[in-house]
């Protein structure tokens, strides 16, 4: 199989792919931009996807949430990632002798005490690998990266600093996606839902449109708000729940859900992993 997946090799994001699938039974396809790594399955570049959804320190990746609903995928399984960033630069150099420090966005803001204690300048690049490759490339002692180990040993780095992130349980979360649903068998462990939906634009609609979930006893284990448009006018929400869509009781529950909303998308139904509690 060909996975995708945003960033070059050695991010968190191709650890994420190894560990998911195997490490041998893989080929990797690394792209530059999310957009890219979802275009990559129809385009007949790649045959699933592996893509991070929400951080437990820096929240959901906003980019992910616009892109998935429109992208005609489906969430086929998921992986936890945990997250330890390095401080990377040039074999012989040192740590204070920098004066800027490359990465995501999103693992500058994991990693803000690091950055505070060498005074850093934060400059942002496409990718937290592809960071480390830039150092590697440049050669230029006043930069370092912020990356994950594997990338210090595809690019040939020294490790500064290891472990630098802020929060000690940071974690990733990682969707699976593919052009075909996963067909729930019944012999899943646990069984999680993925889903989007909006609103009708009426007073107490969030409240009547999941009071389903509650007289049917499903368990809602993510509900989390964005602004779909520039209109601002209703909100959107991605939730996660207990079981599978065609499970009776969650059945009835997304009846519930589809009066009192615009529009509902099943996103995927497919098995929990084992990094959950009680899995």
């Amino acid at each position: 199989m060909k996975i995708a997946f945003q960033g070059e090799l050695g991010s968190n994001s191709h650890t994420a792919v190894l560990q998911f699938y195997g490490e041998t039974s893989v080929e990797t396809v690394p792209c530059r931009t999310f957009e890219e790594a979802f275009s990559a399955i129809p385009n007949g570049l790649a045959d699933a996807a592996v893509i991070p959804i929400d951080n437990s320190s820096n929240g959901r990746v906003a980019d992910v949430h616009h892109l998935l609903p429109k992208s005609g995928l489906h969430i086929i399984g998921e992986h936890f990632l945990p997250i330890e960033f390095q401080l990377m630069g040039l074999k012989g150099g040192r740590a204070e002798d920098a004066r800027q420090v490359l990465s995501h966005v999103h693992a500058h803001g994991q990693c803000r005490g690091v950055i505070r204690k060498y005074g850093y300048e934060s400059v942002t690049v496409h990718d937290t690998a592809g960071a480390a490759k830039i150092v590697a490339e440049r050669g230029d002692p006043s930069q370092v990266a912020l990356a994950p180990k594997l990338a210090a040993e595809l690019y040939g780095l020294d490790i500064f600093e290891a472990s630098v992130s802020d929060s000690d349980d940071n974690t990733t979360r990682f969707v699976v996606l593919a052009p075909d649903p996963y067909e729930v068998t019944g012999r899943e462990a646990q069984v999680v839902t993925s889903l989007v939906f909006k609103t009708r634009s009426v007073p107490a609609a969030l409240y009547k449109a999941l009071t389903g979930f509650a007289t049917n006893g499903v368990n809602i284990t993510k509900l989390e708000s964005y602004i779909a448009d520039a209109s601002f006018a209703v909100a959107q929400f991605y939730a996660d729940i207990d079981g599978a869509a065609s499970d009776p009781d969650v059945a009835l529950a997304l009846q519930d859900l589809n009066y009192f909303s615009e529009n509902v998308l099943i996103l995927g139904s497919y098995p929990a992993s084992s990094f959950r509690k009680g899995v």
